[in-house]
């Protein structure tokens, strides 16, 4: 390990602690249905906030230039901050929305500029080569606080008999990590500019001609799309484990003298603890992953099969009413997406090196979040039609079914 643990190293750490001490993501779907929502409700509802953040990223990174990366982002937790208070007081589809896109305004502001730190950070120190794994520590200090986040979420819905408290209580530690942040040198802040919004509508056909750049060529396009595919899958899937969970709750021996919710609660809490610890873990070691492969391209085209195929299987077991092993199975899900996430960003960056990287990095962003709301959507509607069981097995076989379209054999990106 050539790079240094130092006090920003450290700064960049509890940045992701506090960041996923989202004490709502564990309920997230519980509290919508039970607000009377759909699948397909829930599931246009996360497809909102994919494609809306998308669409403002534009915008915000216009703003980004003028502010510098550290007031960006304190403005992204203030955006945060405001769609925990209207989900808090939301009870219709109509407040789910505003409180949606409140969200994907801070998801917009925030997405990419922390990492653009942390790899501006590397530039600065020499530690360039290190940037797998040195993301892939900062970012299992993030299922850290996940996992932290999922017990006591599980408190909180047990003390209060209410999902909606959680809401309130995620204020606290946004609060925490907007101070962090404006902590952070101004070295990190990158090259100001005077904010010109009429370059706002330029960004935006800047964007679509390189999104049609990629589809006209085929390695690029294999190369994003094989980056992009799983973490859209990855996003659609993740938050419907939480019915999985209470079936399972409600399937074993404890507590059985307990409401629902709160036998629900102790058991989801427990579940995205251990979800979030192990998360963790295979984040910290995907550096040593992606060295078993020739290739990194390799290493997530592979990674794609296997995520999909613990998707398939945990919708199988599912369907036959075996809750326990379902969730086994989905756990791998996530287990995969922390594998490949920080070996996709090195891939990112590695691209970026060359003549056509920031077209590539541009279009990556766009094509996992368009992966990310068609099976979102996709699957909302499925279970609702056909249940979540047979719903989590379409998807599943969908992706498998179109991952050999981006395997690429002479990768241009090794390991």
């Amino acid at each position: 390990m050539a790079f240094e643990k130092d006090w920003q190293f450290k700064k960049f750490c509890a940045y992701g602690f506090l960041k996923n001490l989202r004490f709502f993501e564990p309920f997230m779907v519980l509290f919508l249905m039970s607000a009377g929502l759909s699948y397909l409700q829930i599931g246009l509802l996360y497809s909102l906030r994919m494609l809306l953040q998308n669409f403002l990223e534009i915008p915000s990174g216009i703003v980004s230039d003028a502010l510098g990366r550290r007031r960006t982002m304190i403005t992204s937790f203030v955006f945060y901050i405001l769609s925990f208070l209207a989900f808090f007081f939301s009870g219709k589809m109509t407040g789910f929305i505003i409180a949606m896109s409140i969200f994907a305004l801070g998801e917009a502001f925030r997405t990419g500029t922390h990492k653009a730190m942390i790899f501006e950070y590397l530039k600065m120190k020499g530690w360039e080569s290190e940037k797998v794994t040195y993301y892939g520590y900062t970012r299992s200090w993030s299922q850290r606080g996940s996992a932290l986040s999922a017990l006591i979420a599980a408190g909180l819905v047990i003390l209060s008999h209410n999902y909606r408290m959680i809401f309130l209580f995620s204020i606290v530690p946004y609060v925490l990590d907007l101070a962090l942040i404006a902590s952070y040198p101004k070295a990190l802040d990158g090259k100001k500019m005077n904010i010109r919004f009429s370059d706002i509508g330029k960004n935006f056909k800047e964007v679509l001609a390189d999104f049609w750049y990629s589809f006209k060529n085929p390695l690029m396009l294999k190369t994003i799309a094989n980056s992009a595919i799983y973490s859209g899958y990855y996003k659609a899937l993740k938050d419907f484990l939480q019915p999985v969970i209470k079936s399972l709750a409600l399937a074993l021996p404890i507590l059985t003298m307990q409401p629902a919710e709160t036998r629900s609660a102790v058991v989801v809490g427990v579940i995205y603890y251990l979800i979030y610890r192990a998360s963790g873990l295979a984040a910290r070691n995907s550096g040593k992953f992606s060295l078993r492969f020739s290739s990194l391209q390799m290493a997530l085209t592979l990674s794609i099969f296997i995520g999909a195929g613990a998707g398939l299987v945990s919708g199988l077991f599912y369907r036959f009413h075996i809750p326990a092993v379902a969730v086994l199975f989905f756990v791998a899900v996530y287990l995969v997406e922390n594998l490949r996430k920080p070996i996709g960003m090195s891939c990112t960056a590695d691209l970026l090196e060359k003549d056509i990287l920031a077209t590539a990095l541009s279009a990556a962003s766009q094509l996992e979040t368009l992966f990310g709301a068609i099976f979102t959507a996709l699957l909302g509607f499925l279970a609702d039609k056909f249940g979540l069981a047979n719903g989590l097995m379409i998807v599943s076989l969908l992706l498998i079914t179109l991952t050999p379209m981006f395997f690429i054999r002479n990768s241009r990106t090794k390991a």
